[in-house]
């Protein structure tokens, strides 16, 4: 059974998505309404809490199997929830997905305003990708 994946931060790239999920995914432009996407305190990827005046632009990949899931889980750690909504489609219709949430626990870690994509592929991402460490442990248990 596969299922479809909402993101809307550093798994927007398709190649940290591939090297994050074990699987080579193509993905599509969406929208995640009632909710807004923020900054995570010193780090460059960013959390997503429920807000219902705000919508989220991101990328939503379908076909995920339980593999790939199962490394999403860990890759988003303890300060994600996983939580089915709905997405929109750039050209109508919405579908369900996962998405991951920021835990109401860690909330505190939110800094104000919205996330920058465009800031994240000029200088976050090199970043991320030098301090993230995961990826190879990742691989050992596909």
């Amino acid at each position: 059974m596969s299922d479809n994946c909402f993101t809307y931060g550093s798994l927007m790239c398709a190649d940290i998505m591939s090297r994050v999920s074990g699987m080579a995914l193509a993905g599509e432009p969406a929208s995640l309404a009632g909710h807004a996407r923020q900054p995570v305190a010193d780090e460059d990827y960013p959390g997503v809490t429920a807000d219902p005046a705000a919508s989220v632009e991101g990328i939503l990949y379908r076909g995920l199997d339980g593999s790939a899931l199962a490394r999403l889980d860990a890759f988003e750690g303890e300060m994600y929830e996983r939580v089915r909504v709905q997405v929109n489609l750039v050209g109508g219709g919405s579908v369900a997905a996962w998405c991951y949430i920021f835990r109401a626990p860690y909330r505190h870690r939110l800094l104000l305003g919205d996330w920058s994509f465009e800031a994240f592929l000029a200088g976050g991402k090199a970043r991320f990708l030098a301090r993230y460490m995961g990826f190879a442990a990742l691989e050992q248990d596909k």
